[in-house]
């Protein structure tokens, strides 16, 4: 028996700080240890300032998903008033988050995540000169493609939101740009160029046809555009076995409008599903560098310890439901919805061929919604209502962002934040143990992982992490 650590990081291309402690033993990851090392104190910001700071604030978090954000603060602070959004204010916030996880998904498909394979480590594949040719950082066909698509499509950010990242445009009574019939024409125009590059580079194919496949073997033998690129390349390195996590999935659910969320909540495990109830939110502190006890969101504290005790190894917090550790995501998101590919795919757990499919799916079905939502605008119809934030009181905003689920909680007292608490998704997937040794998700996930002789950052164990497109910025926050 031969057994070595090793420390792997950074990991990240686009954001953020992340470093993996490996334990190998006999060319087997044993053990993984996640450490986000980055602490930054939003929640500690927040403290004393007026409530709707958090509107201006928060959205800093981070400048990939500044809209999810900005979505789960305006609806916290919704909560906390009582108030409902504009059902048409409800809508154009459903456009512009949703353009945004589009955008994000985009990103880390071609971004991101494949990069990986045009390594030369991989040359000796028959598939290698395809991905060098598509998928080489800054110079693959694809990559520049992708971004070209992706500026073009954030236009509409720019038309609702005025700018992005960090728009203001999202209240807790609806939106504050009433778009025109005019606007509501360059959207659909945006929209259908964009179908166009998806149908043409990303699936090579109409994406309603993405959307329709109804199992496991029809998604994973998909053979046209990028995506069918991928499931060639998946197959050949067997990616449907490497990665599993803990088989247990949370989605808030997405896209709150009047008739409900457009992707359904709840947690799923063993082919079962039920409610989310975040009363049975708790963060574990027990190997962070954090002061204070396990506690829910909202009697939560974030007090860093500065002397860094043993045996915490992270600033980010473990948060758990019900003491289970779960994975949330897009592929959490579609199971959880209910998306025939996606619950065959989780029948044999959440690799890393079944997140990255989850993504390729949320991307086909995100362009329908968006047409769908662009489609119903009504210029004359009202987008914002007034809402009155009260002297005291506390709210709670669930939203889901491109990598998971995302809760902002707030207290309010005397007018003023008394406690703001974040759960951001890469919290929930790059946890560190709790105080029963439950690992997070994305360390079971490496467990098992194969490491050759002479690897030092091993690509395995680089494709299962990156098939949790981390947002380390949003983790610790």
């Amino acid at each position: 028996m031969s057994g070595r650590n090793l420390l792997v990081g950074p990991f990240n291309r686009v954001e953020g700080d992340l470093e993996i402690r490996l334990e190998v033993v006999d060319n087997k990851v044993v053990a993984a240890y996640a450490n986000s090392p980055l602490y930054r104190g939003f929640e500690p910001m927040m403290l004393g300032k007026v409530p709707s700071d958090a509107l201006t604030i928060t959205p800093r978090i981070c400048g990939i998903c500044s809209i999810s954000q900005s979505a789960a603060a305006a609806a916290a602070l919704g909560d906390a008033a009582g108030s409902q959004p504009a059902p048409q204010g409800a809508l154009v916030a459903a456009l512009l988050h949703g353009i945004e996880n589009l955008c994000d998904h985009l990103t880390h498909f071609n971004l991101f995540f494949a990069a990986d394979f045009a390594r030369p480590a991989y040359a000796e594949r028959s598939w290698h000169p395809q991905a060098l040719k598509r998928f080489t950082a800054m110079q693959g066909s694809a990559v520049r493609q992708a971004v070209e698509a992706r500026a073009q499509l954030l236009h509409i950010v720019g038309l609702l939101g005025g700018k992005w990242p960090h728009t203001l445009a999202i209240q807790p009574g609806g939106v504050t740009r009433a778009p025109s019939a005019r606007d509501r024409i360059r959207i659909l125009s945006t929209l259908t160029a964009f179908r166009r590059y998806l149908e043409a580079e990303l699936f090579g194919a109409p994406i309603e046809a993405f959307v329709e496949l109804a199992g496991a073997d029809a998604i994973s033998t998909w053979s046209t555009g990028d995506a069918g690129l991928f499931m060639e390349i998946a197959a050949d390195l067997e990616l449907e076995k490497l990665g599993f996590g803990p088989g247990r999935y949370l989605s808030y659910g997405a896209y709150p409008l009047p008739e409900g969320r457009t992707f359904g909540p709840g947690v799923w495990e063993n082919g079962e599903l039920s409610p989310v109830t975040t009363e049975d939110i708790r963060e574990d502190l027990s190997h962070a560098w954090m002061l204070g006890d396990e506690n829910h969101p909202f009697k939560g504290q974030t007090i860093p310890d500065e002397d860094m005790k043993d045996p915490a190894y992270s600033w980010c917090k473990a948060p758990r439901l019900a003491g289970n550790a779960v994975e949330t995501g897009a592929f959490a998101r579609q199971v959880v919805d209910g998306h025939p590919a996606a619950l065959d795919l989780a029948a044999n757990g959440s690799s890393v061929l079944a997140r990255v499919a989850g993504r390729l799916l949320e991307i086909a079905r995100t362009q329908l919604l968006l047409e769908q939502w662009a489609s119903a605008i009504t210029p004359e119809a009202v987008f914002m209502e007034s809402s009155s934030l009260p002297e005291h009181g506390q709210g709670e905003g669930l939203v889901e962002a491109a990598r998971g689920a995302l809760g902002h909680w707030i207290q309010i007292e005397n007018g003023r934040i008394a406690g703001y608490q974040i759960i951001a998704p890469t919290t929930w997937n790059f946890s560190p143990r709790d105080r029963r040794g439950q690992p997070g998700p994305v360390e079971a996930a490496l467990e098992g992982a194969v490491v050759g002789d002479d690897e030092e950052t091993p690509l395995s164990v680089q494709h299962i992490v990156r098939s949790f497109d981390p947002c380390m910025v949003c983790t610790v926050h």
